[in-house]
């Protein structure tokens, strides 16, 4: 699906001068990709350029992705200096990134762990579960929490611990309960529809000011399934993690 973004259609959460965070829609590219659709990184440069009134190319760092059709919250730096903080932030695991999940089925266990080894084809640019042992494999884990269950669906709260490509689809489907909409994963048991996977909390410590900062933006409550579920109820649960 192709959707198409400009500037004035821009969400901002918070700007200053070393950052700014905003509003990523769903199946737009959170870079430039081969597709060469209109991607969120260059309508953020051109918001900045004309906030700022500046002329030729302006500095916005990419600092992390994601996936097209997933949507939510996300932060962009204005410096090089606040992106390679960011970055730094990202390997030691003082940038934390939750999601919620409609997953189709409930787990087994309604809260728990997962951890898997990844890899990625690149020819079909899918990811697969694999052992250890597998040349190029990647550690990946996530939290999982199930906060609501509906019409053969459930709300999960998710936490990355790693931040690895197309993660918490893969390993939702894993165990048997793929992503809402997610039929590359999921295959038919996945429903069509709009893939129900949000970016919808961010927490980092600014770059510069070193203040902690935490946004949160809910999905949309409108739309099938999450319509299904109150997703304003949480997403405190890992405040003590």
């Amino acid at each position: 699906m192709t959707e198409q973004m400009k500037v004035e259609d821009l969400v901002v959460l918070y700007e200053d001068n070393h950052i700014i965070v905003v509003l990523k829609p769903q199946n737009i590219p959170s870079c430039e990709d081969e597709s060469k659709d209109t991607d969120l990184l260059t309508v953020v440069k051109e918001h900045v350029k004309i906030r700022e009134n500046k002329t030729g190319n302006v500095y916005v760092g990419l600092v992390h992705r994601l996936d097209r059709p997933t949507g939510g919250v996300m932060v962009y730096a204005k410096s090089s200096k606040a992106a390679a903080r960011l970055s730094e932030q990202m390997k030691t695991g003082d940038f934390e990134k939750k999601y919620y999940a409609v997953l189709v089925g409930t787990p087994r266990e309604k809260k728990a762990t997962l951890t898997n080894y990844l890899k990625k084809n690149p020819i079909n640019n899918m990811v697969y579960v694999c052992p250890q042992t597998v040349e190029g494999a990647k550690f990946a884990e996530l939290e999982y929490n199930v906060v609501g269950e509906n019409n053969g669906l459930s709300l999960a709260e998710i936490k990355l611990h790693t931040g690895r490509s197309h993660q918490i689809r893969v390993q939702t489907a894993n165990i048997g309960t793929p992503v809402y909409g997610d039929m590359r994963y999921g295959g038919e048991k996945a429903k069509k529809g709009k893939l129900a996977l949000w970016a919808t909390s961010l927490s980092f410590t600014h770059p510069v000011s070193k203040e902690r900062l935490c946004f949160k933006i809910q999905p949309p409550s409108d739309e099938i399934p999450w319509k299904y579920f109150d997703t304003s109820a949480s997403l405190d649960v890992y405040r003590d993690l």
